[in-house]
């Protein structure tokens, strides 16, 4: 089957590589002059399927107004006159209680529990690299009352089996020695050891010259301007290069996938909320992590990638603003300064922002759309990295009329008809 692959994302890219694996003809198009030049370009490096979890939650809107008066606050709101910004918003309300929360979850882990397995398997397969390590992830928690009340996560972690730790802070640092050097600032921490990390960036750009050899073809520097459907299947679509047609396409332009789906008068609920990162080189590798730390006071993410630390966090929503706001720079670099004093160069970090596609209620929408030959691998928020391989897998699965190895019912657009 011909198959146009929308968008050159790690989604993207690894959606076109499962296909291509499958014996289809794939393209993939995209904006940028290469891969993941997008979101998936400096993201937080964690696949960290323990940490699979809706925004969406109980306690989240008291949580939320806490969080916006803090000075190094996760959460920035940038009210606008956007209709889409404000459905979204009540769609993520009427999720923030304990059964909804509960039945997201549910469809999140299992997901992001394959998506690693099936990265584990590529990687066998195929030798790729992209600066993993697979030492496992420290939520490191401030204060007492932080540590506890992860009740309820660790009973779903029982629940799904992922393996885990609650640990003293004599524990923490022996996973992360570099914590002995401010070991008065915490109280403990859950480690998840089954996770992993790793360069997204860098994962992409292999995987796209794996999928160059299986006879993938990229078109860059493309716009997609207009999607023109017949009755119930798209019948071609108009980009920057002139009009093309295929036999199924997929939409994995991750939040500009819900602008793209208004064009065919099939809206999904996807909106983008903007997270920042900096990259710091690092300075003195004994003072810096082994793998993620993530520190829960700031909801910040700390990786080794190599010899650069990555640190990752902030939902600003705030539309399709791409602007580098200096106070989430000082919020990121006040959170690894103060767990990891000397650690890296934070003079010569480099700044990004990137916007990811969230749904309302956590799960992705990964299945055929309301038209017959178009599919959707979107909505992935912040663990598009996390279940990218998995979510591809099972696409090129549903395309190729095979059974998916996991249960894909629920995280198609179909669940918001209900």
């Amino acid at each position: 089957m011909k198959i146009f692959v929308l968008g050159g994302g790690v989604i993207g890219v690894t959606t076109a590589y499962f296909l291509a694996e499958a014996g289809h003809e794939v393209t993939v198009f995209d904006r940028q002059k290469g891969p993941a030049l997008e979101t998936s370009f400096a993201n937080a490096g964690e696949v960290s399927p323990g940490y699979a979890s809706p925004w969406a939650g109980p306690g989240i809107p008291l949580k939320a107004i806490k969080w916006l008066l803090m000075k190094h606050g996760p959460l920035v709101v940038r009210p606008a006159f956007d209709p889409h910004m404000w459905t979204w918003l009540l769609k993520m309300l009427r999720n923030c209680t304990a059964e909804r929360y509960a039945l997201n979850k549910s469809r999140m882990v299992p997901l992001a529990e394959y998506s690693r397995d099936t990265l584990k398997a590529l990687r066998q397969a195929t030798g790729i690299a992209y600066d993993e390590r697979s030492k496992g992830t420290l939520q490191l928690f401030r204060t007492q009352k932080q540590l506890d009340g992860i009740g309820g996560d660790v009973e779903v972690l029982k629940k799904y089996g992922v393996p885990y730790e609650v640990l003293d802070p004599e524990g923490c640092i022996a996973a992360e020695p570099a914590l002995a050097n401010v070991r008065g600032k915490f109280v403990g921490g859950l480690r998840l050891p089954g996770d992993e990390t790793g360069d997204c960036k860098m994962f992409t750009d292999r995987l796209a010259e794996l999928c160059v050899a299986r006879g993938v073809t990229f078109e860059y520097d493309t716009l997609i301007r207009r999607i023109i459907r017949s009755r119930n299947r798209v019948h071609n679509m108009h980009t920057s290069t002139g009009w093309r047609a295929a036999d199924a396409y997929v939409m994995a332009m991750g939040s500009y996938s819900a602008q793209a789906m208004r064009w065919l008068k099939r809206p999904i609920p996807v909106y983008p909320v903007k997270g920042y990162s900096i990259t710091v080189p690092i300075k003195d590798a004994e003072a810096a992590p082994v793998s993620t730390v993530m520190d829960e006071t700031y909801k910040v993410a700390i990786t080794r990638l190599g010899d650069r630390i990555r640190v990752g966090g902030t939902a600003e929503i705030s539309g399709f603003d791409m602007r580098l706001h200096e106070s989430r720079r000082r919020t990121l670099e006040h959170s690894v300064g103060d767990l990891f004093p000397g650690g890296g160069d934070l003079k010569a970090a480099t700044f990004w922002c990137g916007l990811r596609p969230m749904t309302p209620d956590g799960p992705p929408l990964v299945g055929r759309s309301e038209l017959s030959n178009l599919y959707l691998n979107t909505g992935h928020g912040t663990l598009g990295w996390t279940m990218a391989c998995g979510s591809a897998k099972v696409l090129a699965d549903i395309i190729s009329s095979r059974v998916p190895e996991i249960n894909a019912h629920d995280l198609g657009p179909e669940r918001y008809l209900k």
